[in-house]
């Protein structure tokens, strides 16, 4: 490695690096390389989220109105609202603290130079003018200046979109964000901190954020319609119950009542707890959600692209063996030479340990491996130059004949890793190979298949994912490792460099070929570009510097805790054990939540229509409200609220599917009207008959009736802990109407026979209407039936939102 001053800084860092005095005054000034990156909100803003919102002021308001005007029985929605807010707190709280332990676990760290050592630290500890180490692999952590570089070359593509590496000389700038890819180097931090190019773009990259989804937008985008038809909807109630009742304190308890089963308070809770849930569930799993919108990205993931090198096998390459070539060159000492040198990888780590470095062998010329060239090469004078890498990127028709290319095919089809070592008298000149190169040596290599592999990739198969493998390996060593864990299409492995450059051709391709080898950076990138034009939803997997660039572009990204620290950078999931076994975890977790948060939105907004349906209905008819509060606290408790936080347990083996709103709206549109038609029909009857305390009574059984039914549709198939968790809910509202203590502090009576009959008709009706309903759907027309099962069956199944059978 050379040295140099170079002009451009105010002051040139010395190959000692700082001192610790410079260290410390540079400290003072604030000249360190800090940022605000975190991957959770502060307390604060945990507060006020789960505070300060709009629908938590109306139900306050109302709970206020209850103890100044009402009963204190009717404000028991008020404790609701209180437990919400407190259990939205504490469960986003712990997640804050399990995911920060994480992020400090995984924060990437810097290797500078002080005091003439290097030390590894924080990137956040490295101050102005220190001179940092990069080696392959690593994303630099501040802008400035090279002062030393042997073969150093960067990937800019995150920052200017330039997929080509850029090769830097001495004096040349170094942005933070790039990657190196080649070569090593030392540079002056010039700018740290917010001054860095690319900081900001870090920042925001890791920075904590309430989930942009369809699914988060999906239910903005129903609370913003319940908004424009709470208000209204109000005043027309409001205008009713205070001509109709007998005292304002009456009026007041019908109206809040109304307005408060129009208002979906637990969604927007459950929501952020399915998310952070999730994420506490999975760090306690050793994975890393650096990004909580990959969450959802789990559940609608079709296609898992896979490395072969780190992801399917467990990344230590071990020497075997060499088959000499030309067994006059002294293949043991070149290997020695190549092998000695401070920017290994671990190719040359398995070669250092079994080739001593020999005397008297000097680099005069280097290239660095990269994964585009797939090659490495040094001069040592009069020894000549040597080069090893990939066969068919190192070969000519004159260095192999047609059995040593046999021969080097035979091992790869084995699932072993293949390199040609050559020799030439001439010298390395910049990237491009020498002229005169000859065959030396055939060297072989292994890798453990994981344990785990086959099973993971079956799992994949089992839930309709796709799994791919796209390596930078030779086409047959790729293809017998595939076969080794069972992945279809084996077989008919590819070698990348045969594939078209159009999108839309590449796109037909990669529809009927699973396996390739010899992919570059630039074609990964390509290959998840074209699978997301075609409609896909593209995870990939990768722990390698050249997959960096294509997990920042795939819907999700994973990288493996062991990965590159750019890699682990990129990736919006990071499995910091390393187990390729984790990923099933990832992927159901992913499809639990979204499922979950699916079925719960469906009960919260048949809610909201039944409310604001029958608020409509009683304000035309001008009757008293048939609710009390507290009748609508036993009834939206018992057939939503203790359900919802139980079913959000339930597993889902299915992919989730765009449309959240649109089928959300189609089952609690229908559901709705049948419940507030029920309950409208039993307070009409009980009327005639019996008194208005009684005829709310005969309301409240029949809704709950209804209410029951729906929350048996959403949690389907029932099982025997839906099954219990059911009759459960059954138990409590009869212990309620059966204990006299109970009945009389929630204002329920018994209604007279007539009217009991016709609230348990009503129910029973609506049963057999929203029954009917479901069943349609079994034998509808295909086209009524693809519209009626995105709406009834992919959202009551545990399979929510999962693509219809007959699709």
């Amino acid at each position: 490695m050379s040295d140099t001053g170079v002009a451009g800084a105010a002051s040139t860092t010395g190959p000692d690096g700082l001192t610790a005095d410079d260290v410390a005054r540079r400290v003072r000034a604030g000249n360190v390389n800090a940022a605000d990156e975190r991957t959770s909100r502060t307390v604060t803003e945990i507060l006020r989220a789960n505070v300060l919102t709009r629908f938590n002021a109306i139900l306050g308001t109302a709970f206020v109105l209850i103890l100044v005007f009402g009963e204190g029985q009717d404000a028991l929605f008020g404790i609701v609202l209180l437990f919400n807010v407190l259990i939205g707190v504490v469960q986003e709280y712990r997640a804050k603290r399990t995911l920060d332990r994480l992020a400090v676990l995984n924060a990437p760290r810097a290797r500078v130079v002080r005091d003439g050592v290097v030390r590894e630290l924080p990137v956040t500890e490295v101050v102005l003018d220190d001179l940092c180490d990069l080696v392959g692999g690593d994303q630099v952590p501040a802008d400035g200046v090279l002062r030393a570089g042997d073969g150093l070359e960067v990937d800019e593509s995150l920052l200017t979109g330039e997929s080509d590496p850029v090769a830097k000389e001495l004096g040349a700038e170094v942005l933070s964000g790039s990657i190196v890819v080649a070569g090593r180097g030392r540079f002056q931090a010039t700018h740290v901190g917010p001054d860095a190019y690319a900081r900001r773009l870090a920042t925001e990259a890791r920075r904590f954020t309430l989930t942009r989804s369809e699914l988060v937008d999906g239910v903005n985008q129903i609370l913003r319609y319940v908004q424009w038809a709470l208000l209204p909807t109000a005043v027309l109630l409001a205008f009713s119950q205070f001509r109709v009742q007998d005292s304002n304190r009456a009026a007041i308890a019908g109206v809040v009542a109304g307005v408060v089963a129009m208002v979906p308070e637990g969604l927007v809770l459950l929501t952020s707890l399915a998310f952070g849930v999730a994420a506490v569930t999975l760090a306690r799993r050793h994975v890393l959600v650096q990004e909580l919108p990959a969450v959802e990205g789990l559940a609608r993931v079709d296609i898992v692209l896979l490395d072969k090198t780190g992801t399917l096998t467990e990344g230590v390459i071990r020497f075997q063996h060499v088959r000499e070539i030309a067994p006059d060159d002294p293949v043991s000492d070149a290997l020695g030479a190549l092998a000695d040198d401070d920017n290994r990888n671990a190719t040359m780590n398995a070669l250092c340990e079994a080739f001593p470095a020999p005397e008297g062998w000097v680099r005069t010329a280097t290239t660095p491996f990269s994964s585009g060239r797939k090659w490495s090469g040094a001069t040592f004078g009069e020894r000549g130059t040597w080069v090893l890498g990939a066969p068919e990127m190192v070969w000519t028709e004159r260095a192999l004949d047609d059995a040593v290319r046999a021969e080097a095919d035979r091992l790869a089809g084995d699932g072993q890793r293949v390199l040609l070592l050559a020799h030439t008298d001439a010298a390395l000149v910049d990237d491009d190979l020498p002229d005169g190169l000859g065959a030396s040596a055939l060297l072989v290599f292994d890798e453990k298949i994981r344990g785990d592999a086959a099973a993971t990739l079956h799992y994949f198969a089992e839930q309709g994912v796709r799994c791919m493998i796209i390596s930078g390996d030779n086409p047959h060593t790729v293809g017998a490792v595939a076969r080794g864990v069972g992945v279809a299409g084996a077989d008919q492995a590819l070698d990348a460099r045969e594939l078209p450059d159009d999108p839309d051709e590449l796109g037909a391709v990669l529809e009927d070929v699973s396996v390739f080898g010899r992919v570059s950076p630039q074609q990964k990138r390509a290959i998840v570009g074209a699978l997301q034009r075609r409609g896909h939803v593209v995870a990939m997997t990768g722990d390698g510097v050249n997959d960096a660039l294509a997990l920042k572009d795939a819907d999700i990204g994973v990288a493996m805790g062991s990965g590159a620290p750019a890699t682990r950078a990129v990736a919006q999931v990071v499995l910091l054990d390393g187990r390729f076994a984790s990923l099933p975890n990832v992927v159901a977790e992913g499809r639990r939540v979204i499922a979950n948060v699916e079925r719960v939105a469906n009960l919260f907004v048949t809610k909201t229509f039944y409310a604001m349906m029958l608020a409509i209905v009683i304000g035309i008819a001008r009757w008293p409200y048939p609710f009390l509060p507290r009748h609508l606290t036993v009834v939206s408790s018992l057939t939503i609220g203790i359900p919802a936080f139980f079913l959000a347990l339930a597993p889902n083996p299915h992919r989730y599917m765009p449309g959240f709103v649109r089928r959300v709206l189609l089952v609690a549109g229908p559901a709705g009207a049948v419940a507030a038609a029920s309950t409208f029909a039993a307070y009409a009857v009980a009327r005639h008959y019996d008194d208005l305390a009684v005829s709310r009574t005969a309301a409240t059984i029949a809704l709950l009736v209804v209410g029951l039914w729906v929350l048996n549709l959403l949690a389907r198939p029932i099982t025997p802990g839906r099954f219990l968790l059911f009759g459960a809910m059954v138990f409590a509202f009869v212990l309620i109407l059966g204990v006299s203590g109970l009945r009389k502090w929630f204002a329920l009576g018994l209604p007279s026979g007539a009217a009991m009959w016709g609230a348990i008709t009503a129910g029973a009706l609506g049963i057999v209407t929203l029954e009917a309903g479901w069943q349609i759907t079994q034998w509808c027309s295909p086209a009524e039936q693809r519209t009626a099962r995105w709406a009834w069956r992919a959202a009551a199944a545990p399979a929510a939102g999962a693509v219809p059978a007959d699709r």
